[in-house]
């Protein structure tokens, strides 16, 4: 048999078999068993045993209660779940073994403590429904009460499921009846999600769902929150709200309230394109430097950080909202003045979404109450800041229904003291004046410690002690201490209680008196200071729902005023959007490249695509710009209707419903396909996906596999989406021979990346302009690139020979060794240059040439005999 402690534990353990229950020991958490030696490994902590009765010893490790919160971090981080088993009575109350219990269960899409949540960024819990013909979506952050709810129905259900699941990039994700045992669904779900396991099939159920919904809502249908007629959500959406109230042991009241969306208004972005763009992450290291996010996160607050994300996430489609960003904007751009006063006014804005979720959840301090005191009360010099007599109709309009919450910031302040301790068990938390009681109890306290400091004077004198002392702690209380010298003239009413090496510790009847008093009154003022602050937490947390509309509000005015500094620190534009297929671009510049670019000399390109011009053809070397255009001009477009300005002298953006990327590719190891078949995917989803209103961007297509198959698709993929769906297309090649499909593509144009060449080197202009390049420059990119002279020379050669026609070259060994070589082409560039001489005079047309040209002529052609002598 086990011992009554470890028989408590594994009836726990029982009932969380699929967590690591941190086991509440006093001032540490304990784990045992296959637990401690899971968490042993993972946190890095010495592995002990303990002693369990009949199994012997078990292995057993521990953290302090007082650290807890970064380990708990830690294994969720690691996609653990963590059960939290609290002690429920005071254990010197207790009479046998102590009370213990589950309090909250810890998972990756509830985690709510700050050590364990990326403050710009959004931790979302979501639930999958699956029914006919179609999914169901809920989507909630709980530390911030974020709660949302969607459908997708159609054929392209599935695939529009999983393309939000990727923008979502959730930390956990419930999986409803019918869906784990679809392994390619299941695959796809478990590749955008941190976590994903089914749930309990009943709580998917509709009834419950609908049900559970209503109560918690406190409604008699969902038609308020716009999904009544939407059954698979209420399946998702009841299935989340029943996860966070069985693992929160709460009512989960920052779920304040559920707002149905649907992705159809905004612009789709495909994880590739989002990938490509580097949208939030870097492509190659995943970081957030070299990001869009990067350049645009001027944010103020942790609230507006997180939206601004969403907002790059999910540009609009409704002109109408897009111009009202844009105005915003605009004023604060303009209103230079007030953009800086009101970005001041927010830097000391605390997360008040998340402060809520742990106002909810119970685990909110008295410094987190503070926080909001001081964050509230600035929203009055915001608002008057923004209603002002001289203020702008767009800032007017933001300003008008924020609600500074007076009497919640002065309950507050009321109740706590301005620097409160981070525990809310020790006292120190209440302000004098707010509760007579509590008041009483200190000076009750205080007169008694008061007497206790007298004392000593009083004991010296009547005792003839000077070195007499009164002291305190925890294990004995109070005592006066004489050293043994001095016991002779130790008083008779005086109670030994204590004998150390050098002295004795005595009580008196009058202090033992004393000590019950202040003892009594400390604990019951600790006692009483709690129960006030919790009565306080629980007033705020019914105020819940108005003190998020504050926030939200706050947070986009945060983002507003972090888009109109970076527009007036960067030299950006205000674009205008209609609904014409057009975008034409002046003066356009790569945010990012050139915000990474030293002193910003980064060289501005113009962009036209429209009715007469839908399809352009970009050729032009490596290096030489291309990509960066392409992503430059898809880029422009998502800032304009995410409510940005945009970097460019001027834009006139035509609505695109979707961006497309094909850039760049490599072998996808975790599913098997190769570089190549990674490029076909991703055309045909444009192919399959693109309307007339899109915008379709590809760089390099075809590099995969042989130049004729690469030329071929590519040629046939442009075809295609110029005569067939009509998409605004950007199109980068190394096919030359692209260049003469708008000889019969009447809406295609050629384009170049502009060099110069001198003597055989080249430098990059960076500028795009109409034609097509007329030749390729990959050899003097390999020799910039420091490829050795001597493969330089023999790739000229190669070059050279298969532009005659002479198809022997191709059977050369390319890596013969340079002895050989040496011997056999003694001037592989001397010859070169002959070569391509002698056949430049072949092609002459001599009649027609004056001297001077033929003298200029036979200038060149020495000059360059003797650069390459």
């Amino acid at each position: 048999m086990a011992t009554p402690m470890m028989a408590q534990y594994f009836s726990v353990k029982e009932q969380y078999p699929d967590a690591i229950v941190f086991f509440r020991l006093g001032d540490f958490y304990e784990m045992f068993g296959e637990d401690a030696e899971t968490a042993s490994r993972v946190l890095d902590i010495v592995l002990t045993s303990r002693e369990a009765g009949s199994l012997g010893r078990i292995p057993m490790c521990g953290v302090p209660y007082h650290s807890a919160e970064s380990y708990i971090a830690t294994l969720v981080a690691h996609g653990f779940k963590v059960a939290i088993c609290e002690q429920l009575q005071d254990p010197k109350e207790a009479k046998g073994l102590v009370e213990r219990g589950v309090v909250r269960v810890v998972t990756p899409g509830t985690v709510i403590g700050e050590q364990s949540l990326e403050a710009g960024a959004n931790n979302y819990l979501v639930a999958v429904s699956r029914g006919r013909g179609g999914y169901g979506l809920a989507v909630c952050d709980a530390s911030t009460g974020d709660f949302q709810v969607t459908e997708f129905n159609g054929e392209n259900a599935q695939e529009e499921l999983l393309t939000e699941l990727a923008r979502l990039s959730p930390a956990e994700c419930l999986l409803g009846p019918g869906i784990a045992s679809d392994e390619p669904l299941r695959a796809g779900i478990a590749r955008h999600c941190r976590t994903a396991a089914p749930y309990d099939e009943r709580a998917f159920r509709h009834e419950t769902a609908y049900r559970r919904l209503t109560e918690h809502f406190d409604v008699h249908s969902l038609d308020g929150f716009g999904c009544e007629h939407l059954p698979l959500a209420v399946q998702a959406a009841g299935a989340v709200l029943q996860y966070l109230q069985e693992t929160q042991k709460t009512a989960a009241t920052q779920i304040a309230g559920m707002s149905t969306y649907s992705t159809a208004a905004h612009m789709t972005l495909d994880p590739a394109t989002r990938r490509t763009l580097e949208l939030t992450r870097t492509w190659r290291d995943g970081t957030v430097r070299g990001s869009l996010l990067w350049v645009l996160d001027a944010t103020k607050t942790a609230m507006g950080a997180r939206l601004l994300r969403r907002w790059i996430d999910q540009p609009l489609l409704d002109e109408a909202a897009i111009r009202e960003r844009l105005d915003a904007v605009d004023a604060l751009v303009r209103r230079s003045a007030v953009r800086l006063r009101l970005r001041d006014l927010l830097q000391p804005v605390a997360d008040i979404e998340r402060l809520l979720g742990r106002v909810a959840y119970k685990n909110a301090n008295a410094r987190d109450l503070v926080a909001l005191r001081r964050s509230l009360e600035q929203v009055p010099a915001v608002k008057e800041l923004l209603l002002g007599d001289d203020s702008e109709p767009a800032l007017r309009a933001l300003a008008a229904d924020l609600d500074p919450l007076a009497e919640v910031a002065a309950d507050i302040a009321a109740a706590l003291v301005d620097d409160p301790p981070a525990t809310v068990r020790e006292g120190g938390l209440i302000r004098p004046g707010f509760s007579a009681e509590v008041d009483r109890l200190r000076e009750a306290g205080s007169r008694g410690k008061q007497w206790i400091a007298e004392l000593e004077e009083k004991e010296r004198e009547r005792t003839g002690i000077k070195s007499l002392k009164v002291g305190f702690n925890k294990v004995f209380g109070y005592y006066i201490e004489v050293t043994r010298p001095n016991l002779p003239l130790v008083p008779g009413d005086y109670e030994r209680k204590q004998t150390l090496a050098n002295a004795e510790r005595f009580v008196t009847p009058e202090l033992k008196e004393q000590e019950a008093l202040i003892l009594h009154a400390e604990d019951r003022v600790v006692e009483l200071e709690y129960e006030l602050f919790t009565e306080l937490r629980e007033r705020i947390a019914a105020r819940t729902g108005a003190i998020q509309a504050t926030a939200r509000r706050l947070a986009q005015l945060d983002v507003l005023a972090a888009l109109a500094h970076v527009a007036a620190e960067r030299g950006w534009t205000k674009p205008a959007i209609d609904r014409r297929l057009r975008i034409e671009i002046k003066g356009g510049r790569h945010p990012v490249v050139e915000a990474l670019t030293e002193n910003g000399a980064f060289v501005p390109n113009d962009t036209l695509l429209d009715e007469n011009q839908r399809l352009v053809i970009l050729t032009g070397p490596n290096m030489a710009g291309k990509s960066t255009y392409l992503r430059q001009v898809a880029l422009i477009v998502l800032l304009a209707q995410m409510g940005s300005f945009v970097p460019a002298e001027a834009a006139k953006i035509g609505l695109v419903d979707r961006i497309f990327t094909r850039v760049g590719a490599a072998d996808d190891l975790g599913t098997g396909q190769s570089t190549f078949m990674v490029e076909m995917n991703e055309a045909a989803h444009i192919l399959h996906h693109a309307t007339e209103r899109s915008l379709v961007v590809i760089d390099e297509l075809g590099r995969g596999t042989s130049t004729y198959d690469g030329m071929a698709l590519t040629q046939a993929i442009a075809e295609y989406i110029h005569d067939r769906i009509g998409a605004r297309t950007l199109i980068s090649t190394h096919y030359h021979e692209l260049t003469k499909l708008p000889d019969h593509l009447p809406r295609a144009r050629n384009y170049r990346t502009e060099v110069a060449e001198h003597r055989g080197r080249i430098s990059f202009l960076y500028t795009v302009v109409p034609g097509g390049a007329d030749k390729s420059y990959g050899i003097n990119v390999a020799r910039m690139a420091g490829i050795p002279a001597e493969v330089i020379q023999r790739a000229r050669k190669l070059l050279h020979e298969l532009e005659q026609g002479r198809p022997r070259a191709a059977q050369l060994n390319l890596f013969a060794r340079a002895e050989t070589a040496a011997a056999a082409e003694p001037d592989f560039a001397a010859q070169l240059a002959e070569d391509e001489i002698i056949a430049h005079l072949r092609r002459l047309d001599i009649p027609r040439m004056t001297p001077l040209e033929a003298l200029n002529l036979l200038a060149r052609w020495r000059a360059r005999l003797l650069d390459e002598e």
